[in-house]
């Protein structure tokens, strides 16, 4: 059974546009499309007093933000087989668990009852940080989240982190039928930095290029082509990726999953990422 896509729906505006989002992405794959609302209606019918006999209000709104989430997306891609369900529980644990069995998981920036603003809601948080499968967090401009930059940004990190990020890179560029970005940032310490630090720069800038091309060879599909630019840039790996999304269609970043490890197992670039992006931000997997 081919794997679906799943995006998290709540009919606010942020969800709205992850659901448009996921709607091409499942297009350009050629896979199904499953929308997930969470209520906790059931919780709540216990503890209050049922006015009417007919179905709790909580319930019928979930059903409705499904029901007009579906319609959406056959008005935009008739195409795309779509199907949703109301789940009665807390919207990360639904994530996660669809998770297991998704090609991805799919949220907005903000929920219905998140405050203005760039930052990154606490239900996409969680669910990047602990789902099994590729989460996308859909935030930034139009233009950014329609595809009309033509290229997709992979930040590589250390080779052992970076594979599993590489191929889903390639796999979202080929979809696409864009280019790809590969950059690795690098730094040259302080207390290097003396009469030879153009030498000592250039060893740096060497070594992370050589790191860059190593890890790309060993992780990317054989046969592809998808048009590649590589290259090591200097500077905090945070920055230099939040400039790239800029004018990028799609950021992907690796984040380990340590076995055994629970609890939020994000670094610090990728919670900057995920935080103030200007495109969305795929964050992939890799047990280490």
């Amino acid at each position: 059974m081919e794997s679906p896509l799943v995006v998290g729906v709540d009919g606010s505006e942020s969800s709205l546009q992850a659901l448009d989002w996921a709607t091409d992405e499942a297009a350009a794959h050629g896979v199904p499309l499953r929308l997930l609302q969470a209520s906790l209606w059931e919780q709540y019918e216990g503890r209050r007093p049922q006015l009417t006999a007919g179905r709790p209000a909580e319930k019928v709104m979930a059903e409705h933000i499904v029901a007009s989430c579906a319609e959406r997306v056959r008005l935009r891609n008739p195409d795309v087989k779509v199907s949703g369900e109301v789940v009665p529980d807390d919207a990360v644990t639904a994530l996660l668990r669809e998770g297991r069995d998704a090609l991805a998981l799919v949220t907005g920036a903000r929920g219905r009852g998140g405050l203005a603003g760039r930052l990154l809601g606490s239900v996409g948080l969680a669910v990047a940080a602990r789902a099994a499968c590729p989460v996308i967090v859909v935030r930034g401009g139009e233009r950014n989240r329609t595809g009309a930059f033509g290229h997709v940004v992979l930040g590589v990190d250390d080779q052992n982190e970076s594979a599993a990020a590489i191929r889903f890179a390639f796999a979202e560029a080929e979809a696409r039928g864009t280019r790809l970005y590969a950059v690795r940032a690098w730094r040259c310490p302080v207390f290097e930095s003396d009469d030879l630090a153009g030498d000592i720069a250039r060893e740096h800038r060497e070594r992370a290029s050589m790191i860059l091309s190593k890890t790309l060879n060993r992780a990317m599909p054989d046969g592809g082509e998808v048009p590649v630019r590589r290259q090591a840039v200097e500077g905090p790996a945070h920055r230099i990726l939040l400039e790239c999304s800029a004018d990028a269609d799609l950021l992907v970043v690796g984040a380990p999953r340590r076995n055994g490890g629970r609890g939020l197992q994000l670094g610090r670039v990728s919670h900057a990422l995920l935080h103030h992006s200007a495109c969305p931000v795929a964050v992939v997997p890799q047990t280490t």
